[in-house]
């Protein structure tokens, strides 16, 4: 089993410097003043784990992509601790010629085999969902 490490320093009030086990910093603030929240930072890996996969899926299938954006929407227990119950992704894809099959199937390559992330939240009791749509052009931005 690979091992990680990584830390958390306490900076001041309810804010916090990570240290990634790549070496990179993380700035973390509960208060979201300086930083992501712990819990947006769970929702961020979460898009960045799936997004990766669906890029690289794609790529490997030969579809001419030219960006790829994953809008997550997520719902938190209303009593603590506030966990995740339900998020959602949403993913702009846009490039030429992009066939609907291969990123329906790429999407479900992350979700099902090669997101980490997705699956963890899943074992954990969260309902993640998915959707996407296709643009054409320059960025996802339609």
């Amino acid at each position: 089993m690979a091992e990680s490490k990584a830390s958390v320093t306490w900076q001041e009030n309810k804010a916090f410097m990570g240290v990634a086990p790549s070496g990179h910093n993380v700035q973390i603030d509960a208060d979201k003043e300086k930083g992501a929240s712990p819990m947006e930072l769970v929702l961020l890996g979460l898009g960045g784990c799936a997004s990766y996969d669906v890029v690289s899926i794609l790529q490997k299938s030969r579809q001419q992509v030219q960006d790829v954006r994953c809008e997550l929407t997520a719902q938190r227990a209303e009593t603590i601790p506030a966990v995740y119950t339900d998020i959602h992704l949403h993913f702009v894809v846009s490039g030429q010629d992009i066939a609907e099959k291969q990123v329906e199937k790429a999407i479900k390559l992350s979700a099902d085999k090669y997101c980490s992330a997705s699956r963890m939240l899943v074992d954990g009791g969260v309902n993640i969902t998915h959707d996407f749509v296709i643009t054409t052009g320059e960025g996802a931005d339609g």
